[in-house]
This record gives C-alpha cells, structure tokens and sequence, in this order.
C-alpha cells in the first residue's frame, strides 16, 4: 500500500461551523481497493468528515485530492462523477419504486425530460446485481424488503454510478449476524474489483474483522492510523475515547424472585412455536438468536403488534388478550424497536414531543388538550432522568447523535411507567461510552423491579446487561444460558452453530 498512489488524499483538511471546529488539519489517505475503518465517538467529525470529501461542506481550509490531482471546489455531483458513492445510515431509497427503480435511477438521470425506460433500468440492476453475485426480485418494492436487502439495494446504486470509493456509515447497525456476514462477503467482492470501501462501525469486532487499517478521530482531530494487525478493540476504544471502559459480567441469580411476566406455549405461524419463559421482576432476560429465529417476531407479539395464534401470556397472573400495541401500553408493556430511525422517533419532531408520544391520551385534559405546561414538564423530568443531551426540548429529534435519539426512545416508553420493557437492540448505532449510558439505564431499571427483555446480536452486550440468556433458532427456544457460567467465545459458537 505505502508505494501506490492514494485514490483519496486529504491534506490538513479543517471545517468550521459559526464558531465551532468539526474537523481540525485532518491528514488522510485511502488506497485503492482498500478496505478502510474510521471510527471515533458520534460527534467526533466522521459525518462531516464524509460530508465534505461528498462535497455536501466545502472545507474551510486545506485540500482533497483524487488519484494525486486536486479536486477543489467539490460539489456531491461532481463527487460522484469522480466516483465517490456515500450510503448513509438510512440509505436514502426511494422506498415506493422499486429495486430496479432505485438502483438504477441515478444512471438513467441525464436527461430529464427523456422518457423513463424501465427495461434498461432492469438490465442495469440486473447487471450490478450478478457483479455482486446476488439476487432480488427486480420488481419488488423497496418498502418491502428487510432491512439486509435494502442494504444491498444502495450498495448496487452506488455500483450503477460506477463507484470507486464507497463510504457505508453504521451499514451493520440494524442487520444480525447472519446478514453481516453476507454484507462482509459483499464487501469482499468490492475489495477485489478494486473499490475501496471505508466503514463507519461502532461494532468493533466488525472493524477488526474487515478493515485492513482503521483511523480514529476525537473531538474533531485524527488520533492515527493504524494496521489492524497491531490494534485490538479494547485498544480502538481507549483511542477513541481516552478512556479504559470495562464491561464486566453482571449477571445474577434471580430465581427467588417474583414472576412478573409469564408466557406458555406461545405460537405464531410461519414465525415461532411453543414458546415458553418467566421473566421475574427486576430480571433481564437475554434473547439471542440469527436471522430468521424468531425473536423480533416474539417482541412484536409480546407488545400487541401481532395476534398469536396459540398459547398464553400473564402479567402479574393476570391473562393478557393483546389486539394491539395500545392494549400492551395498558397492560404496562413497553418495546423499543431495532428500527428506530423509523419506528423509535419522529425525527422532525421535537424532544419534548417525541417523549409525551406514548403518553398523550393520559396526559390530555379537558376537551382532549394537552396542557403545555404538563407536556414540558413531563419532557424536561425524562432529559435530565436519562442524561440526554439537548440543546432544548423544542429541538427536532433527528438534530441528536444516535446515542440520544436512543434515549429519547427510551423516554418515551419509561414515561409510561412500564413493568416490562422491551429492547430489540437498543445500542444500534450508539458509540461506546452512550452504550455504557444505556447499560446503567437498564440496570437502574432492574433495580427499581422493572422486568427487561434484551434482545441484541452483540455477545459482549449480553454479557454486560443480562442475568439469563435464552437461545432461539428458526422459531423455538433452543436452549438457555448465564454469563461467566461459559465464556462469550460459547456462547458465540453456540449461537452461530
């Protein structure tokens, strides 16, 4: 690599907002076909970063080069025709056309008052699909499909303009394990057609995994550069925060305590079967498991979202009949979806409303109004409960870092004061020291008799939240586990058996 010629140089880059430094001399260099982690803390710079060498922020000082030629003044139209492709965390389709439609739509975009013609859209898609060695329905509409193969979709639109560099911010955030493998698989493919990929991840087993290097960057600065042969993730945390974080096993016998939520013989055709668990008061309750298992499925039913077709559910001994999510709010059942740039929050909606959400037919008073003084009172209490940083309540949402639109998630389902609470990975895209917040936050909730269930594709997340682990494969429960009873290396191998 030290002998070739960078496909991507930036030279004392530095980017100012108003009065605040986003990145500061950043020195940078990406080979071709290289695969390239850059990680660091949500507001540390990587966003702008990619923004910038996008051309979405024109620097405020130093230089970006491609193939050693410099490319200032950059614009994303002009970045894309030089080959750089960006799929951002919510990959931005275009979700009520279809596959063919959106990975093709850019490279059929040059004249635009020609007519739309969808078979060479098809030949296209079809094209960059059998490059990556993959298959779609070319007609499905992008709205249907999991959240695995929407992946899939933006990285072949970034293939269909001919991409050289292709940056994937937070791209395993909400797949399983399973998925992520077939995601590193196409990252494989890209690697040897000789595009470059840089990886945004807080996953760091993921960085160690895939990466050939890794950048870290703090407080808008570049830390370094590294060969991940001679870092390890327990390093790559310490470089990005500064910090030792440690994530010891918590797990703890609760068998002696009350049972608070008790499901028998739970089934749901086509998604689980015979599904049977006591979650105790004050427990966490790990659920484990790979695509297809089952388990988000479980979750949605627990939570009313989806009628089972056999077997019961008792909270507190009382027999629940679940026909929708508000019948589970009621019950005191609460659920934090995986998804929750479009299922958690409404991103342009404010804090303070956003927290009230799940609250509003409690709070309304006469004539159905929610009295202004209540509603603020409710979202400024749930902000400083969980530490969530805001520049004000009436801030839309989708202004915040991962790590605090989670938390604004989880204040909304804490306001309704909730016996269970469920978590569908709740540290999806949030950095290292947010996870730790969130960790606190589930334990203060044990403490205080909430019952959690835990659902997450992260092994280390398990180990550092869960009291008990139960194992689901293609619908069943298949086994169970304690942390520090069998290492996470077992727990690992049984879970990808």
């Amino acid at each position: 690599m030290a002998n070739g010629v960078p496909f991507l140089r930036l030279t004392g880059l530095s980017k100012q907002f108003g009065g605040v430094k986003a990145l500061d001399d950043i020195d940078w260099e990406v080979m071709p076909g290289e695969v390239h982690c850059l990680v660091g803390e949500n507001g540390c710079g990587k966003s702008t970063l990619i923004k910038t060498v996008a051309g979405v922020h024109p620097p405020s000082s130093g230089t970006i080069e491609i193939d050693g030629e410099p490319v200032l003044p950059l614009d994303p139209v002009k970045a894309k025709a030089l080959g750089i492709q960006v799929i951002f965390q919510d990959l931005s389709l275009f979700p009520n056309l279809s596959v063919a439609e959106n990975i093709a739509i850019e490279s059929h975009l040059d004249h635009a008052l020609a007519p739309v013609r969808k078979g060479r859209m098809r030949e296209t898609a079809k094209a960059v699909l059998a490059r990556l060695d993959l298959s779609l329905d070319l007609d499905a509409t992008v709205s249907d499909l999991s959240v695995a193969e929407r992946q899939i979709v933006a990285i072949a639109r970034g293939l269909a303009g001919e991409a050289r560099l292709i940056f994937m911010d937070e791209p395993t955030a909400s797949l399983t394990r399973a998925e992520v493998d077939r995601l590193l698989a196409i990252v494989a493919r890209l690697k040897a057609d000789g595009i470059a990929v840089v990886f945004v991840s807080h996953r760091l087993d993921e960085v160690v995994e895939i990466a050939e290097r890794v950048t870290v960057i703090r407080d808008g600065r570049k830390v370094g550069t590294y060969p991940v042969a001679e870092v390890d993730q327990r390093r790559i945390a310490h470089l990005m925060t500064g910090l030792e974080i440690e994530q010891p096993v918590v797990a703890r016998d609760m068998s002696a305590a009350e049972p608070l939520l008790v499901v028998e013989g739970l089934s749901r055709d086509g998604e689980f079967a015979d599904i049977s668990f006591t979650l105790r008061r004050g427990e966490v309750l790990g659920i484990v498991g790979l695509l297809g298992s089952g388990r988000t499925e479980l979750a949605l039913t627990l939570f009313g979202m989806n009628r089972s077709e056999g077997g019961t559910i008792r909270l507190d001994g009382r027999a629940l009949n679940l026909r929708s999510n508000r019948d589970a709010v009621e019950a005191g059942i609460a659920y934090v979806s995986e998804d929750r740039l479009s299922l958690g929050v409404i991103l342009p909606q404010s804090i303070e409303d956003n927290i009230v959400l799940a609250m509003m037919k409690g709070m309304a008073g006469r004539f159905g109004l929610i009295p202004r003084r209540r509603r603020r009172a409710l979202g400024a209490d749930w902000v400083e409960r969980l530490a969530i940083k805001v520049p004000g309540l009436d801030r839309p949402v989708g202004t915040l870092s991962g790590g605090n639109q989670q938390r604004v998630v989880l204040a909304k389902w804490l306001a309704t004061a909730p016996s269970v609470l469920i978590l569908d990975s709740p540290t999806v895209g949030v950095d290292i020291k947010n996870k730790k917040g969130i960790y606190e936050v589930v334990a203060d909730l044990s403490r205080r008799g909430v019952g959690v269930i835990l659902i997450s594709d992260e092994v280390l997340e398990i180990f550092a939240t869960c009291d008990r682990v139960l194992h689901m494969r293609e619908g069943r429960i298949v086994g169970e586990a304690v942390p520090g009873r069998l290492s996470e290396h077992e727990m690992e191998e049984r879970i990808y058996a």
